[in-house]
């Protein structure tokens, strides 16, 4: 029986955070009403004079820096021809024989360790408008609505070699492409309103093979789930297509989100753009001084900042992947370190309580109501005994919602922790009297028995008493 193997390669395009358009001053805002945010540059009307936007080139120039690209210093913008409906001018602007960044790649990790997926280029282009379809997918709509508000928006598209070879490290490979292009600032890389998007290019070959098998480009997905499923069943699909005995197809096909399955869109056998350079904008010049700025711009990037908090700050491999995948929460952790020095003790809180917080809230480290200075002193109360651990959640979870100080919380609910031995004395002599097999258990060497105990005590004191003191005291009064 033959062993199949899949080749993936994706086109993941990003939209760059400007305030305009590439060619025009109409504004990239999203959520804006449809067609409000479009001028007759945009709609490539007549006599236009469109004119580059010279941040989209740094944004793009930037990304192909953090992503190990060599810059192409002498480029052009081409018009690459073909009709849509949503592009109304008959082309779309792009970089097709000339692309700004060529030969980069990116880290990811797999179960076999560090791989290295190839990146062939970088180019810059325009974004066209958006179709809204009349019904739940594309396959199944009515009739379809124009949104040109998205025309004209600035796009770096990333086309990686073909060297992913499973649906989980695409995945891997896209969430390293929008942590470092989040990290850079030149995106939001907001999957669900269409600023970082990808098509996923596959074909299936014998195991052991060189050759390459007609390819299936899977359009527009918007979602981490959607390429990891819709890879997966289109490797699956062409394996049985071709265990059949039939032949694989070279076409572009959909994602059908409710059905989870991939559809014909059209045939790409022979694609012709009829691609020239556009005549009305002028070449894109990127001198040594202009390419030594964008790079003193270039931050510390995930890879590098999570190898220093595992070197530098002792915290482990998990927790240095956990914290240094979200650059908020990477700069959340590091501000918060500069008031609490507990690397590891910051990194557990962060993990568990503020991760939840914030998951369930759906919100992220900045828009949270917690200041870092505020989490350090709550982990102080902690650490100096002022509070039990359990006490702190409910402390945090207040914080949370109101912003208010640990100490006020505390103060305002009496959640100051019982450390006053002569108080907590005569609760644990009522608790020993009130659980005597609990305590024959203890001298039996039932070391839970204790545990018991104290989980009595803590219950009796609404969790405000000091938990080591309480520990102490048993077992001072059970050795009398």
């Amino acid at each position: 029986m033959i062993m199949y193997e899949a080749v993936i390669g994706l086109e993941v395009h990003v939209e760059l955070k400007t305030e305009s358009k590439i060619f025009c001053g109409c504004s990239t805002r999203f959520g804006a009403q449809a067609n409000s945010q479009v001028c007759p540059i945009c709609l490539g009307m007549p006599g236009i004079l469109p004119r580059l936007n010279k941040q989209a080139v740094e944004h793009a120039m930037l990304a192909c820096l953090s992503l190990n690209c060599d810059i192409t210093r002498h480029g052009r913008l081409d018009r690459k021809n073909y009709y849509y409906a949503d592009m109304p001018k008959g082309y779309q602007v792009s970089q097709v024989h000339s692309p700004i960044g060529l030969r980069g790649h990116v880290e990811i990790e797999t179960e076999e360790g560090t791989k290295k997926i190839g990146i062939r280029q970088i180019h810059l282009e325009e974004d066209a408008g958006k179709l809204v379809h009349e019904g739940e997918t594309i396959s199944v709509a009515q009739g379809s609505l124009v949104d040109l508000n998205r025309t004209g928006v600035p796009l770096i598209e990333i086309v990686s070699d073909p060297d992913i070879r499973t649906p989980e490290e695409a995945v891997a490979y896209l969430d390293s492409l929008k942590a470092v292009l989040q990290y850079i600032g030149v995106s939001d890389c907001k999957m669900e309103e269409g600023s970082l998007r990808c098509d996923g290019n596959i074909s299936v070959r014998p195991k052991g093979s060189t050759e390459f098998g007609p390819k299936a480009e899977i359009k527009n997905l918007n979602s981490f789930k959607s390429l990891q499923k819709s890879l997966e069943y289109e490797i699956n699909r062409q394996i049985k297509t071709l265990q059949k005995g039939e032949k694989v197809v070279q076409e572009t096909r959909t994602w059908d989100e409710n059905k989870e399955i991939t559809l014909s869109l059209r045939n790409k056998e022979f694609p012709d753009y009829r691609v020239f350079a556009d005549p009305e904008l002028g070449y894109i010049e990127i001198d040594d001084a202009w390419l030594e700025a964008v790079k003193a711009r270039v931050p510390e990037l995930p890879r590098a900042k999570r190898q220093r908090f595992i070197e530098k700050l002792g915290l482990p491999a998990y927790d240095a992947e956990i914290l240094t995948k979200d650059k908020e929460l990477a700069g959340f952790f590091e501000e918060t370190l500069k008031y609490y020095l507990d690397a590891k003790k910051l990194s557990n809180w962060i993990m568990a309580e503020f991760m939840k917080l914030l998951n369930a809230s759906q919100s992220t480290p900045s828009q949270s109501l917690v200041k870092p200075e505020d989490l350090a002193s709550l982990l102080k109360n902690i650490d100096k005994g002022e509070i039990s651990h359990k006490i702190a959640k409910s402390v945090f979870d207040e914080m949370f919602s109101t912003g208010k100080k640990p100490e006020e919380i505390i103060k305002e609910k009496g959640y100051a922790q019982i450390s006053d031995q002569g108080q907590l004395q005569a609760i644990v002599e009522k608790v020993v009297a009130g659980n005597p097999k609990s305590v024959e258990d203890y001298y039996n060497g039932k070391e839970k028995a204790l545990g018991f105990l104290v989980g009595q005590i803590m219950k009796e004191t609404k969790g405000q008493a000091n938990p080591q003191l309480v520990n102490d005291l048993i077992k001072e009064h059970l050795a009398k």
